[in-house]
């Protein structure tokens, strides 16, 4: 594994009265914040970044086709990006979730470095049993993931885990913005190890088959650990309909829980299939009933026929990722929690998230509100969640900074 990470001879200064991102807490320098660069440099370089003051404001990446043009590592002028400050940044996101995950074996199946939160900017690495799987959105941090890579198998190895693959997942299309190829494919592979892409975890109790190469994003969403692990009281002896079920996380938790019917429901085929597939692999198939639909068009139909339910969760993919189409996102969460909650019997409960960056805690829940008055139910709120700890929410002036707080979850009793 190589170390292609250069710190250039070059100072970026902010212009007078910008860089209010990074005064607040945050890591990123825009475009439109760059007064000048004194030195020369070459794209995904390390290089000092100054006010316009000339006081230092910390070593960062610079990716010349970002509209973040610089994505901070280090705050401090006496600790520039090294081998070993990286190495650090990968150990104190390790030792971080040993101590805030509820339970060890929850670490078997965690997300271990999640970007800027863990002052990684650009990097993401979740682990599902013997597989790591990284995704690299950043030019700079681009050109050092392989350090990442081989601080990780080191730690993991100091504490007895053997890692048999690190699988890349950097096909996500805002790479292209950095200027960088879409890639997917081993990173690592252990010389005793397979490389099959399918790996089986357990989380809450419930075994999953992971598809590493195939699956959205990184091959499963752990965001979501505790939160459906929630859910399951709520469940026990009931009805349950969950919508967007992707590959039967919720549905699972739900029917291991004790449910006595559970309907999972999606618009992919290969997400059904996928469900069907971790159903049979709990042994739960008997109580399930999987259906490929459009959410939109079912709620709707499954009122007219008079259909209720003990429990109704609303997980849906981002309905936005941008600014400008937050009103259409709004629309669409409005609709799915007005048709879900009349689908949930008086007492009973709904789940409702959004996963959106953009749609803001007070946004949503002035829409889920909305609906309410909508339905004409009052709702009793159970608890407010959001990501899983290994998820952290890095802060900046008291609110989640660029795009760490994302997941807002809320669980309520539907009163008629």
């Amino acid at each position: 594994m190589s170390n292609e990470y250069q710190t250039a001879d070059a100072t970026l200064y902010i212009k007078k009265g910008e860089g209010r991102t990074l005064r607040a807490g945050g890591l990123w320098v825009y475009d439109n914040e760059v007064d000048h660069i004194e030195g020369s440099y070459a794209d995904g370089d390390i290089l000092a970044v100054r006010d316009a003051r000339g006081a230092f404001r910390g070593w960062g990446c610079i990716s010349d086709n970002s509209r973040l043009r610089v994505r901070i590592l280090s705050r401090r002028e006496e600790d520039p990006v090294t081998p070993a400050l990286l190495r650090r940044r990968v150990l104190d996101a390790w030792d971080y979730r040993k101590r805030v995950m509820a339970r060890p074996e929850d670490l078997a199946a965690c997300r271990l470095i999640f970007g800027e939160a863990d002052l990684l900017p650009g990097i993401t690495v979740d682990r599902f049993s013997d597989v790591l799987v990284m995704e690299s959105l950043a030019r700079g941090t681009d050109r050092f993931k392989q350090i990442i890579c081989q601080a990780l198998l080191e730690i993991l190895a100091a504490e007895g885990i053997q890692i048999r693959m690190i699988y890349e997942r950097s096909d996500a299309r805002v790479r292209t913005l950095e200027g960088l190829e879409r890639v997917k494919g081993p990173l690592y592979t252990a010389q005793d190890g397979s490389g099959d892409p399918v790996v089986e975890i357990v989380e809450n109790g419930v075994r999953y088959h992971v598809d590493v190469e195939n699956g959205q994003k990184t091959g499963f969403f752990l965001d979501q650990k505790y939160n459906r692990q929630a859910i399951r009281t709520l469940a026990r002896d009931g009805r349950v309909l969950d919508c967007f079920t992707h590959t039967g996380a919720f549905a699972l938790n739900a029917v291991m829980a004790g449910a006595r019917e559970v309907w999972a429901v999606d618009a992919s085929d290969t997400g059904i299939a996928q469900a069907r597939e971790n159903a049979a692999l709990n042994g739960c198939l008997d109580r399930m009933r999987f259906e490929t639909a459009d959410v939109f068009e079912l709620l709707p139909a499954l009122e007219a026929q008079g259909e209720t339910f003990d429990l109704v969760i609303l997980d849906p993919p981002a309905f936005t990722k941008s600014r400008a189409s937050v009103k259409k996102a709004t629309a669409g969460y409005r609709e799915i929690n007005l048709r879900g909650l009349r689908l949930v019997r008086d007492g009973g409960f709904l789940a409702t998230c959004s996963c959106s960056h953009f749609m803001e805690p007070a946004l949503f829940a002035r829409t889920i509100s909305e609906a309410a008055r909508d339905a004409h139910v009052r709702l009793r709120q159970v608890e407010y969640r959001t990501q899983a700890p290994d998820h952290p929410i890095l802060w900046m002036d008291g609110s989640g900074t660029e795009t760490s707080y994302y997941l807002k979850f809320y669980i309520f009793q539907v009163l008629r």
